[in-house]
C-alpha cells in the first residue's frame, strides 16, 4: 500500500473543496472496497477524505417512495421494516450482498461505487484497461467464466458487482450527487457506464462529485418484487446471475413489469424485452416461461461463459414465479 494523506470533512461543501485541491483524492465512508483496492495495488489515492460525519444517513419511506442517504449503512436499510414491506427486492438485494460484518460498515453510496471483482483488474501484475488504460484486457483471451455477456467491448468485459444497483435500476431509482457545480440528479439506469473505449470510467460522475442520496419512486411493482441471486457458494460471493423482478397485477393481468439483471453485464442490465413480453398477460407459468426466453437476447458470450445465457433465462423465470405468487 502506498502512503496517503487523511483528512476529515466537516460538511459536503468542505469535502468537495478538499477533493478539488488534492491530487488523486478519494472519498471514504465504510471503506470496505476502497481499502481492499489499496492493499491489492489496484488503487492508490494520494488523499483520503473521510465523509462519515456528513448528514446523509436518512432512511425514509413515504407516499412518494424511498429516500436513502448515501451514508446509510447497508444493514440498516436491509433491516428497515418499511423497506422490507414496500421495496422487498431492495432489502433482499442488500441481504444477498457480502457478509453481515461488511453490511454493518458499508454505505449505500459506497456500494454503488464499488469496482469490479474481475481478478485481472485486482492483480496489478496483469494487463487491465480498467486499472491501467491502454495495457489490454486479459479476460478476453483468459479465464472469462465470470465476465459479461452484455455491454462488453474490445477494451473490457468485466461485470459490475453491486446487487443493490440491479434492484435500483429495475425500479427507476435516481441518484442525487453534489459537486463543484452544485447538485444534480441522475437516473440510476444512466449512472453506470458501459466500458466502450474508456473502461477506467465506471460512472458518469464528474471529478470530485459526491453521492448524497438515492430516491426510489413508490410503485405497485416495487411492492410486489423479488431479488434472486445465483452464485458459486451460498454466502459472501458475487453473482453468476441475479435478477430483480417486480410486477403490478390488476384483475388477473400484468399491467407493469420491471426486470434487471446482475452478473451478466458491464453495468446493471435492464431487460426491456422480458418486460414487454409480460404486459397484458396473466401471471403464471406459461407467461413467465415465454417472457424468460427473451432474457438473453443480444447476449454475446465469451469462451467460458455461454452457460450464462441459459442460466439467465432460468433465473428470470424463477424470480417471476416467486414474484407472481407474492401477496
Amino acid at each position: 500500500m502506498q502512503p496517503f494523506d487523511y483528512a476529515k470533512a466537516q460538511d459536503a461543501a468542505g469535502a468537495i473543496t478538499q477533493a478539488g485541491s488534492a491530487e488523486h483524492p478519494a472519498f471514504i465512508a465504510g471503506g470496505t472496497d476502497l481499502m481492499q483496492l489499496m492493499k491489492e495495488g489496484a488503487a492508490a489515492p494520494h488523499q483520503l477524505i473521510d465523509i462519515n460525519v456528513l448528514p446523509f444517513t436518512e432512511i425514509s419511506v413515504g407516499p412518494d417512495g424511498l429516500r436513502l442517504g448515501a451514508l446509510a449503512r447497508m444493514s440498516d436499510v436491509a433491516d428497515h421494516v418499511a423497506v422490507r414491506e414496500q421495496f422487498p427486492a431492495i432489502a433482499e438485494a442488500l441481504l444477498a450482498s457480502a457478509s453481515p460484518q461488511v453490511r454493518n460498515a458499508a454505505s449505500i453510496g459506497g456500494n454503488l461505487l464499488q469496482r469490479t471483482r474481475c481478478t485481472y483488474f485486482r492483480d496489478p501484475a496483469t494487463p487491465c484497461n480498467k486499472r491501467a488504460p491502454g495495457t489490454g484486457c486479459s479476460a478476453l483471451q483468459g479465464d472469462n467464466r465470470l465476465h459479461a455477456i452484455f455491454g462488453g467491448s474490445d477494451a473490457c468485459v468485466a461485470t459490475h458487482p453491486s446487487d443493490l444497483a440491479v434492484a435500483l435500476v429495475a425500479f427507476d431509482a435516481v441518484v442525487e450527487v453534489e459537486g463543484p457545480s452544485g447538485r444534480r440528479r441522475i437516473a440510476m439506469a444512466a449512472f453506470h457506464r458501459v466500458p466502450g473505449t474508456a473502461p477506467e470510467r465506471d460512472t458518469v460522475l464528474e471529478p470530485n462529485e459526491l453521492i448524497v442520496g438515492v430516491e426510489v419512486p413508490a410503485s405497485a411493482a416495487a411492492r410486489r418484487s423479488h431479488y434472486l441471486k445465483v452464485r458459486d457458494r451460498a454466502s459472501f460471493e458475487f453473482a453468476l446471475v441475479s435478477v430483480a423482478a417486480g410486477l403490478e397485477v390488476e384483475d388477473g393481468t400484468i399491467r407493469e413489469a420491471r426486470l434487471a439483471a446482475g452478473g451478466v453485464g458491464t453495468k446493471p442490465w435492464r431487460l426491456p424485452a422480458v418486460e414487454q413480453a409480460l404486459i397484458g398477460r396473466p401471471p403464471g407459468a406459461a407467461s413467465f416461461q415465454e417472457a424468460a426466453e427473451r432474457a438473453a437476447e443480444g447476449g454475446q458470450p465469451l469462451a467460458h461463459n455461454a452457460f450464462k445465457l441459459e442460466l439467465l433465462r432460468r433465473v428470470v423465470r424463477r424470480a417471476l414465479e416467486t414474484t407472481g405468487g407474492a401477496a
